[in-house]
């Protein structure tokens, strides 16, 4: 993290920079508006020939040459003058080189101090990515957690509630073979019931067939003949046949008679359903 002196120390070393380069140029251009002074000219003397002229011309034969002669002594040439601006004094040159040091000096704290705040945003950055990859695997943490408890719920409720069908289903078999049960018991009952009133039955008619029977010489001891019986509601009898027997013919007959002198038959006991077909086993003895 950048600490508040850091700031006002990367400002200082601007503003000191940009004064040096400031007053740089200040020296710059003080120096080169002074004018330069007029540069010596030399005087030529000559003389123009044309060319032209010279072609027609005989060469004149060469003349001896003049005794050589004392040289003149020349003057001596007036040094130069310098021209452009003013060679600069070791004092400027040591304040040039210290300004220089300076600036490069400022330029370098600048970079490190850039590069000091571009590694703390890196560091923040990174610092910030991990946080958020860590905020990421606790939420997805946290969602896996979630979506496991969910299940986990949704399964124990699935099986409470097929815990409470399979309960309720057997509490309905139960309460199904226990009226199952009931009602087997009431119908067994009432068979029994029934069966004992229709064996009742049978019997008053076959006491009254067996008193409005005659017997024939014939008869023999042990008789036991099967009736088939059709009757009518009201107990009259429509029609009688005779199946097993042991008695000959002459016991039928009368055992046929008897049973149409009984009618009307009596009447089936309360609750008894009335059967118009009758199967009466005749045991007079």
């Amino acid at each position: 993290m950048q600490r508040p002196s850091d700031r006002w120390l990367s400002i200082a070393l601007s503003v000191l920079l940009h004064g040096a380069l400031l007053a740089a140029l200040v020296y710059g251009w003080l120096l080169f508006r002074q004018p330069s002074p007029p540069r010596p000219t030399l005087a030529i003397e000559a003389r123009v020939v044309d060319a032209r002229a010279l072609r027609g011309t005989v060469r004149p034969p060469p003349q001896p040459a003049p005794p050589a002669a004392a040289p003149v002594p020349q003057p001596a040439p007036a040094p130069e003058e310098p021209t452009g601006p003013p060679q600069p004094s070791p004092e400027e040159l040591a304040q040039r080189e210290q300004q220089r040091k300076q600036a490069e000096a400022a330029a370098e704290e600048q970079r490190q101090a850039a590069e000091q705040q571009a590694a703390e945003q890196k560091a923040q950055a990174a610092q910030a990515e991990a946080q958020r990859k860590a905020d990421e695997q606790h939420q997805a943490q946290a969602r896996a957690a979630a979506e496991k408890k969910a299940r986990a719920a949704a399964e124990a409720q699935r099986r409470a509630a097929a815990e409470q069908q399979r309960q309720q289903q057997a509490q309905d078999l139960s309460a199904r073979e226990d009226l199952q049960r009931s009602l087997a018991a009431e119908e067994h009952a009432d068979t029994a019931r029934s069966s004992a009133a229709v064996a009742n039955w049978e019997a008053l008619i076959a006491a009254k067939i067996t008193r409005a029977w005659l017997r024939p010489p014939t008869a023999r001891p042990g008789l036991e003949c099967m009736l088939n019986v059709t009757q009518v509601p009201g107990g009259v009898v429509t029609k009688v046949s005779i199946g097993q027997c042991n008695g000959d013919q002459a016991v039928r007959d009368s055992i046929e008679a008897a049973v149409y002198r009984a009618s009307p038959l009596p009447p089936p006991p309360a609750g008894a359903q009335f059967d118009p077909d009758l199967h009466i086993d005749f045991k007079p003895d």
